[in-house]
């Protein structure tokens, strides 16, 4: 069978699974950002604290996506929770690091003319500092999806979603007549997933971001 036959015959399963993986990357992007953005504005204003929290998102990082599902499914199960858990958590580095950056690069006269007209600290937070922070922390967000769209694959480990259980059911089968059109399927997939969030990051960047900060 060739590999467009094998498309044309699996493309409903092919699609439930990349509508899967798709789903579950962006919902662990959601947490993600909204996690990490939490961190850099509680850390950013001290350089030991945005060190700290720029550390242990490193170190994070640096367990083997393997090896970090395996050691959440005793705890947590098979199947979503461990795949939510293990993207979140990979996902932090680049968004902590960006957000923290582009916090401490606002220009120090905006934040003391907010105060000036009498905007309180949280507001000068939300209307000043973090959109002209905006920039870096969706910068760290597109590396964040690129990074986890590759990662999520490894989910089919632990019975997760998306379309690593084509490419592992591919592996499985060495040897099999399907078996590489199982794992090219399941590879371009994810490529082609990829591709289309990156080109929906630069959509909203040209959407939220005023263009004398784009330039």
């Amino acid at each position: 069978m060739s590999f467009w036959e094998y498309l044309g015959s699996r493309h409903q399963q092919l699609l439930t699974d990349a509508y899967q993986h798709a789903s579950a990357v962006f919902q662990c992007m959601v947490l993600a950002t909204l996690l990490g953005v939490l961190v850099a504005v509680v850390t950013y204003r001290s350089e030991w604290a945005g060190n700290l929290a720029t550390t242990a998102t490193s170190t994070i990082l640096t367990i083997p996506s393997l090896a970090m599902i395996g050691l959440l499914v005793p705890v947590v199960g098979l199947g979503v929770p461990p795949t939510v858990i293990a993207l979140t958590l990979y996902g932090l580095l680049p968004i902590v690091r960006n957000a923290i950056v582009g916090l401490r690069g606002v220009d120090p006269a905006l934040v003391d003319a907010a105060r000036g007209i009498g905007m309180s600290g949280p507001m000068r937070l939300v209307r000043v500092e973090l959109p002209l922070a905006w920039p870096p922390i969706l910068t760290g967000i597109r590396v964040s999806t690129q990074m986890l769209m590759g990662i999520a694959a490894i989910a089919a480990y632990a019975s997760g979603p998306g379309l690593g259980n084509e490419i592992f059911r591919g592996l499985a089968s060495l040897g099999s007549r399907n078996a590489l059109n199982q794992v090219l399927a399941g590879t371009l997939g994810i490529i082609v997933l990829a591709l289309l969030f990156d080109a929906a990051y630069v959509l909203i960047g040209r959407l939220t971001i005023p263009r004398g900060i784009r330039v």
